[in-house]
């Protein structure tokens, strides 16, 4: 959430930085300056009229002790009306600024200054690309649909006939592939970078969803579980990692905190209809192992290096190609300040996918939570900074593996650094 005393000083830089966003948010932030100018004169009005009911008692007092019992009743019914006064505007201000929280829950964060300008993904920018092991094949690579199925370590129809589409059924040694890299991921993550594991619950409450920006905007693209208070499926473990601190003041000794997680993530996927309905791109359910730092506003950016660092480092030990994008702020999800995204080879298309997104989320969702911590020298106190990423998306790994280390025979290389998880170096018939 944005702060509104942002707004309040700066309108036409906030107005500018919308315009830069995907989305039309103009209209909604002429109406939360409206109703911002309406609040605080409503405000200004219930002071003015405590100051002249304070001024009426005075009277009131003065009447008793003189005894002017004609002028004590004018005042005790001035007093009375200015009381209903005070309670309408009250009540008219409490619906106001029910409405501006509102508003200001559907604004996007503000682009960082050092992000690129851009309409969407055409405008992004490759700063970095690691293709050294790409490798060179003699016959027609095969998507990983085909090569899964080929090998019976990916069974769709089974997974149709059970849920749907948009979801997987990975049975013998491709269920072992799935947890093999679950458990290498969270390995790197908690062993050699420092992250704390967490298991969460898979299941939220709406006000989890709404302090890390998923409701109230994308609540179509969210399972909701019907109940009496109505619960959540987590798009990613993101959300219940950082809402753990909602409500927090932490000490900035505290700070950074470090967590990961592997959760399933559910996704109902809306508007993405005919597009990559074969596979393990775009399931409805997937594995993904997530980071989350929360820092110190001065150092979250470096927090976002050493985080995109991080997520990179799985890449680099399973000897897959891939390359870094900085996104332009047209193409950066709605609560990040700045974003880099990894994408992974993938040979049966001759092209590039998406398998992490590093976001800094700056001071926006640490707002909607109400995540503070309090400073050592002078006790000052301020919102965190919060960040995520994908340290990586599961699936989209298990479909890269598949692509880029299959054989012409059928089979699939292991890669070396899964060895001792899988117990195998190759995959086969």
């Amino acid at each position: 959430m944005l702060d509104i005393k942002l707004i309040r000083s700066n309108p036409e830089q906030v107005k500018a930085a919308m315009a830069d966003r995907s989305g039309n948010y103009l209209p909604v932030l002429e109406e939360i300056i409206e109703i911002d100018y309406s609040y605080r004169a409503a405000l200004a009005e219930i002071e003015e009229l405590r100051s002249k009911r304070n001024e009426v008692s005075k009277k009131i007092q003065v009447a008793k002790v003189s005894g002017d019992e004609a002028a004590a009743r004018a005042a005790m019914a001035a007093a009375n009306a200015a009381k209903e006064a005070v309670k309408a505007r009250e009540e008219n201000t409490s619906t106001l600024e029910r409405e501006l929280n509102a508003l200001l829950l559907s604004l996007p964060n503000l682009p960082d200054e050092s992000v690129g300008k851009g309409g969407g993904p055409q405008d992004n920018k490759v700063i970095f690309e690691d293709v050294s092991c790409r490798k060179e094949f003699s016959f027609k690579p095969l998507d990983h649909h085909a090569v899964g199925e080929k090998l019976g370590i990916l069974d769709f129809e089974a997974a149709t006939r059970l849920s749907g589409s948009r979801f997987a059924l990975l049975k013998g040694q491709g269920a072992r592939l799935e947890r093999s890299l679950t458990q290498f991921m969270l390995d790197i993550q908690a062993g050699e970078h420092g992250y704390t594991e967490i298991f969460p619950p898979f299941l939220v409450t709406a006000e989890t969803m709404t302090g890390t920006g998923q409701l109230p905007k994308f609540e179509e693209e969210l399972y909701k579980i019907a109940s009496e208070s109505p619960m959540y499926l987590i798009p990613t473990a993101e959300v219940p990692l950082t809402n753990m601190y909602r409500g927090n003041l932490m000490k900035e000794d505290d700070l950074p905190v470090k967590l990961t997680a592997c959760t399933a993530c559910f996704r109902q996927e809306a508007g993405t209809y005919g597009k990559d309905t074969r596979g393990l791109i775009r399931n409805h359910q997937f594995n993904k192992v997530e980071l989350v730092w929360l820092s110190k506003p001065e150092e979250s950016m470096a927090a976002l290096e050493k985080m995109r660092a991080d997520a990179e480092k799985i890449l680099q030990v399973l000897k897959l190609p891939y390359r870094v994008l900085a996104l332009c702020s047209g193409d950066m999800g709605f609560s990040s300040a700045k974003t880099y995204d990894l994408e992974v080879w993938f040979p049966s298309e001759k092209g590039f996918r998406e398998i992490s997104s590093i976001s800094n989320c700056t001071d926006f969702q640490a707002r909607r939570m109400n995540t503070r911590f309090k400073r050592a020298a002078g006790g000052k106190t301020e919102f965190v900074h919060t960040l995520n990423g994908s340290g990586l998306a599961v699936g989209r790994t298990f479909a890269a593996i598949l692509e880029n280390y299959q054989q012409e025979d059928g089979s699939v290389i292991v890669p070396e650094a899964l060895r001792k998880y899988m117990g195998a170096d190759k995959i086969d018939l």
